[in-house]
């Protein structure tokens, strides 16, 4: 008897519990759904992204308007995710709730500190972007013709919204800072052309797909040039107008995002939102002296290694102008990208169980943004897209591309880094799509540094100095810690940061300009890489520690890349998860 009330008793607590995990369950999935489809259909490029029809012909708009509407909605869903607790949740879905939680969050500052003001940076704008649209817009049938021209007729009016965002802020002193605008009217001249076969836009309309009819192309192509001629290029030089006329003139003096309106929440969200960490900007600040000193130590033994005479600066310079380690012609600069892509390609295996379905390839970066474009960058693609990803290189100005750091750029664009964690991650088809498209800095770049690292235990590095220049990309993310957080709430002047990074850096002088330039419109973006590649060493080597002998490297990082782009303390949180799970429990004796 005593038993069955007892048992009696326990189904009467579990019950309930499971009957409230089961409706917070459901109440969940419907919030994201809910969520999901408000954000595609204010975003159609992240619906035809993950390959739903109808949203090829649209544009996202931005207005006041348009920003005050999409924040009273995330506020709603806000409150609607609070009532919801993770206590009642199975592990993945508390992490959805967890990642979901942190998403509608960084809507909300972005409003509320309205640092949708600044619609650009010295490395990527929206006009920018628009300016691929011929060469990344996969356009096969008559349809995907006709939404391409929607986009087109709809472009004029995005820009102008774009400009009165950018005029608000010069009224209220949101804007990117004065020194890092020199150049920025050059991709925007590039679209000034005075025939509709010049304009990257009309790209698509030079070479039909076959299944077009005469009639129709003929048709397409008269309403192409009416777009572009009378639609696109007029709206390029407005943009042009406004940034001579007045953006240029009028954008603030003062570097540091914490002199902005609410400058100070301004830049600890956009901590929150890059670095994903519970730290304050002293803090990261003293990390990054660290980091710095430790990686100097190790810089000064391979310049020890190879018996040369000088100092650190001394050896830097040598690097900087010696004709040996610099390509001398574009091709010969992609040729040693692709061969070191490839070779890193063949060791996979030893590093990974899983690898992903989609392949990538090495390119150029585009000549309208090289001159103020970093050394390389991930472009990737959809799923969904007749391409794959793209490992782009900077073959501007080959005199500031050396050669000896050829191989950690490689390791961190391509694989094992942004290619490999992005093209699985976007194989993810069980988590929620908000989950599957998203991309947390601190994850991702941090990833894509330890990848650097681990081209050591790939044998990548042949030569001491491109472990030199391993180490003088390891030391460029600590310096930024330095510098991001010196420029932003310590005072720092451009010129400042630039000395300290030239000083620490093998990195050319090209290089450093542009770079600390990105630092200073970008801010907080810079810390995600230090700090997440700092994150994930020291899981690992707690994971070797506690595990020992059963500690598997390659299924260490397939559980990291399993996750797909987290925050650092979800990682954090579900690598000791994963290792308590694997310590072998104690035998009896």
């Amino acid at each position: 008897m005593h038993m069955r009330l007892t048992l009696f008793l326990l189904l009467a607590t579990l019950i309930p519990a499971m009957a409230q995990s089961a409706d917070d369950s459901e109440t969940l999935r419907a919030l994201f759904d809910k969520e999901w489809n408000f954000r595609i259909r204010e975003y159609p490029s992240l619906a035809s992204d993950n390959g739903l029809e109808g949203y090829g012909g649209k544009l996202s708009h931005v207005s006041e308007q348009d920003q005050r509407r999409r924040y009273l909605f995330w506020k709603q869903i806000q409150a609607e995710h609070e009532e919801i607790s993770c206590q009642n949740l199975e592990r993945e879905e508390c992490i959805n709730y967890r990642m979901f939680g942190r998403q509608i969050h960084q809507f909300l500052a972005d409003y509320e500190t309205r640092a949708y003001l600044i619609t650009f940076n010295s490395d990527w704008g929206f006009y920018l972007s628009w300016g691929r649209w011929g060469d990344s817009t996969d356009i096969n049938t008559l349809e995907d013709y006709r939404d391409y021209l929607s986009r087109l007729n709809a472009l004029p009016q995005v820009m102008d919204e774009y400009i009165e965002l950018m005029r608000e802020g010069l009224r209220i002193g949101m804007t990117q800072p004065f020194v890092i605008l020199a150049g920025r009217d050059v991709p925007i001249r590039k679209q000034l052309v005075d025939s509709p076969e010049r304009s990257p836009f009309f790209k698509p309309f030079l070479n039909f797909n076959k299944s077009i009819s005469d009639r129709d192309q003929q048709q397409l192509t008269e309403q192409a040039r009416t777009a572009v001629i009378n639609g696109v290029v007029p709206a390029y030089q407005r943009l042009l107008n406004f940034f001579l006329d007045e953006y240029f003139p009028g954008a603030r003096k003062e570097l540091a995002a914490s002199a902005l309106p609410d400058g100070q929440r301004f830049y600890q969200e956009q901590i929150y939102r890059y670095a994903t960490v519970d730290m304050t900007a002293d803090e990261i600040h003293k990390l990054g002296l660290s980091e710095v000193a430790r990686i100097r130590t190790e810089m000064e033994a391979i310049i020890k290694s190879v018996n040369f005479e000088g100092s650190l600066a001394d050896f830097i310079h040598f690097l900087r102008t010696d004709p040996q380690f610099y390509a001398t012609t574009p091709h010969q600069l992609l040729a040693e990208a692709s061969w070191i892509a490839k070779k890193v390609d063949g060791r996979l295996p030893k590093m990974f169980k899983k690898l992903p379905r989609q392949p990538y390839g090495v390119a150029p970066v585009p000549e309208a943004i090289a001159p103020f474009y970093t050394a390389g960058r991930y472009v990737g693609a959809p799923n969904s897209a007749h391409r794959g990803g793209y490992y782009w290189v900077n073959t501007y100005a080959l005199d500031s591309r050396p050669l000896y750091t050829l191989p950690a750029l490689t390791l961190h664009e391509a694989v094992p880094g942004h290619h490999l964690q992005n093209a699985l991650a976007s194989e993810q088809s069980d988590q929620p799509p908000f989950r599957r498209n998203n991309y947390i800095s601190a994850y991702g770049e941090g990833w894509a540094l330890y990848a650097e690292k681990l081209g050591i235990e790939m044998d990548i590095y042949e030569t001491p100095y491109q472990n030199f220049g391993r180490l003088t990309y390891e030391m460029w993310r600590a310096c930024r810690l330095v510098i991001d957080t010196g420029v932003h709430s310590k005072g720092w002047g451009r010129e400042k940061a630039q000395e300290y990074l030239a000083s620490n850096t093998a990195l050319s002088i090209h290089e450093i300009t542009t770079e600390v330039d990105r630092y200073i419109s970008w801010p907080a973006q810079a810390l995600s890489y230090k700090l997440g590649e700092y994150t994930i060493w020291q899981l690992r080597r707690e994971a070797e520690t506690s595990l020992a002998a059963d500690f598997d490297l390659r299924d260490f990082h397939d559980f990291i890349l399993s996750l797909g782009s987290v925050p650092l303390d979800i990682l954090n949180d579900e690598v000791h998860r994963w290792i308590t799970e694997r310590i072998p429990a104690p035998s009896e004796s």
